[in-house]
């Protein structure tokens, strides 16, 4: 276990530069989730941390030490890839341990540490077994083992459940969690997913064009945002926008974000609108509707209040402490 650093790392390929300056200290045990969407940087800087990406400026350090020259395989990580890459020819054992035999650990050791990670993992069973015969969960399941035998000071996992179905994806990630908590490696792990990240993380790091938006715990980023790509990004649906100038938030350039659960239909209030559609999703309604200027706004409605009709003339209302205003630059002015 270790903690990790990053100081002001960028990234360049050629004249483009895709990572601007990350700054974070991450602390042992902690799971840092890296979150933004496709483009925005995550996978090149956990690239950068595992040794897969040379650093163009700046420093990585793990457990203290500087590790910028450092090649991957002495870095003390272990790595979990989307496509699990598990070798077809092996068995569940062999591909678990075949890192293990590399490094020539003991032939007990390693049995006793496939074994304590078949445990974990539910994957007993399954040891005599090809990849082939085996469903895509438990395929992740065997990436994971691989990497936990290791006993690494800091895992690092890349969008490893994008190639799952949404039931099995709630599941592992779930799993994930659970393991991490039990081992309390220092862990980082690069998500497209939102809500992947909310569950996952004891901090999140949201990515845009190489930039960290914003650091912080789910709850405080979600209920916080500092700019109004970390108030668009976060939550689902997203944060409605709004020229302030037109609701009196602020001046023209200025932006009013409100999220959806915070604005109120009603016969009066800050804003006429017209209904387009509703969404009836059992446990809520999503009501979506446009304004006099064109500017479309999503409402969220607990399930049991009415479902207003397409085309009804509404306003919408939020309470002054639901209001967020975002500057010309983006940045959370009030």
């Amino acid at each position: 276990m270790a903690t990790v650093s990053l100081e002001n790392l960028k990234k360049s390929f050629g004249k483009t530069d895709v990572i601007h300056g990350v700054d974070i200290e991450i602390e042992d045990g902690e799971f840092i989730v890296i979150v933004g969407p496709s483009g925005c940087g995550k996978s090149t800087l956990l690239r950068m941390v595992a040794g897969l990406e040379t650093v163009t400026s700046g420093e990585v350090r793990i457990g203290g030490t500087r590790v910028n020259e450092v090649e991957p395989m002495d870095r003390d990580i272990a790595m979990v890839f989307q496509n699990y890459a598990l070798y077809p020819h092996m068995s569940v054992f062999d591909n678990m341990a075949y890192g293990l035999k590399i490094a020539k650990v003991p032939r007990a050791e390693i049995e006793a540490r496939v074994q304590t990670a078949a445990r974990m993992l539910q994957l007993e069973e399954y040891l005599k077994r090809r990849p082939r015969e085996l469903s895509g969960g438990q395929r992740q399941r065997v990436a994971m083992g691989r990497a936990i035998v290791r006993k690494p000071a800091v895992f690092l996992f890349d969008e490893p459940l994008s190639n799952l179905d949404a039931k099995l994806r709630v599941q592992m990630r779930l799993e994930i969690k659970a393991l991490q908590r039990e081992l309390g490696v220092t862990s980082l792990y690069v998500t497209h997913d939102q809500v992947e990240a909310m569950t996952l993380a004891d901090r999140m790091i949201v990515m845009h064009d190489g930039v960290a938006d914003q650091v912080g715990a789910p709850l405080e980023v979600y209920a916080n945002p500092q700019t109004a790509f970390v108030a668009g990004f976060i939550g689902s649906p997203p944060t409605n926008f709004l020229d302030a100038g037109r609701v009196g938030g602020g001046p023209a350039g200025a932006q009013v974000g409100i999220r959806p659960e915070h604005v109120r239909l009603g016969a009066t209030g800050k804003l006429a609108a017209t209904v387009a559609y509703a969404e009836a999703l059992g446990a809520e309604t999503l009501v979506h509707l446009r304004t006099e200027d064109g500017a479309a706004i999503t409402v969220r409605q607990d399930a049991g209040e009415p479902i207003p009709a397409e085309g009804a003339s509404l306003h919408l209302d939020w309470s002054p402490e639901h209001q967020m205003v975002f500057g010309a630059d983006g940045r959370r002015a009030g």
